[in-house]
């Protein structure tokens, strides 16, 4: 399968290299010219284009938008003289299916709001369909997505909010990540391996929570046992405020004021 991704910044950079791992998919990348994209296409060897022309020349089966919201449809426009097959996946934040279908008319158009674990296979991907979406179309979109890590399909209305607890969330964990860090070195753990007994714990705690599918207040009761030394923590943590900093951090990156 051809894909092309529309813009090499941060995310179409992490969809680039996360595909690249699975090595099924022939890759293309357009971008105007810039250094650091220029390296990236060398080292991960997929072919870069500068102008919608030119992907037009590539006839991809999907194409990701993954462009600055306010360019987005002007750039999918210049694409809609793509093949009808051609599949796109807007990764755009704050461009609906509707201002897309607009630009592409006939076209089959998923949203998506991924976030930068995609890079390693382990992202966090909303995804909005159409209401009728072919079969065929539907299994490509999925074959993409589902190279990336988990995907979880909702209503357009919520992929903001999508956005906002996957997409922020990994810095919000970054942060608590750091502190167990700092703690962690001065109780006498090298930083180094500090890191990776944290985001070991991360991983696994995260796995644990959607494999089982079990509310996250029943799995931190299956760790605190009675005048054990992880209740001690968690009082600690509700002392100083931790759920509802974290709930508050999730209502301003909402924009919430």
């Amino acid at each position: 399968m051809k894909v092309t991704i529309i813009g090499v910044g941060n995310m179409g950079s992490a969809i680039i290299k996360g595909l690249t791992h699975t090595q099924s998919f022939t890759l293309s990348a357009m971008n105007p010219v810039n250094p650091r994209v220029a390296k990236l296409a060398e080292k991960l060897d997929f072919k870069l284009v500068n102008t919608s022309s030119e992907v037009v020349n590539l006839s991809p089966d999907v194409v990701i938008l993954t462009t600055p919201a306010p360019v987005t449809a002007a750039v999918a426009k210049d694409l809609a003289v793509l093949n009808d097959d051609t599949i796109f996946i807007s990764a755009a934040a704050g461009i609906t299916h509707e201002t897309l279908k607009k630009a592409l008319p006939n076209k089959v158009i998923a949203n998506i709001i991924p976030n930068t674990p995609v890079e390693v296979n382990a992202g966090t991907i909303g995804l909005a369909l159409p209401a009728e979406i072919p079969a065929e179309a539907l299994s490509k979109v999925m074959t993409v997505l589902d190279s990336l890590g988990d995907v979880i399909e909702v209503p357009e209305r919520q992929l903001d909010i999508i956005g906002v607890v996957g997409g922020c969330g990994p810095a919000f964990v970054d942060v608590m990540m750091d502190a167990m860090s700092d703690a962690a070195v001065k109780h006498g753990l090298d930083r180094q391996t500090a890191y990776e007994v944290i985001a070991s714990m991360v991983k696994g705690t995260g796995t644990l929570a959607y494999d089982s599918k079990l509310a996250p207040s029943l799995l931190r009761d299956q760790v605190t046992s009675p005048a054990g030394t992880t209740i001690k923590g968690v009082e600690a943590l509700e002392k100083y405020g931790f759920r509802y900093a974290i709930m508050d951090a999730v209502n301003k990156a909402n924009g919430e004021k």
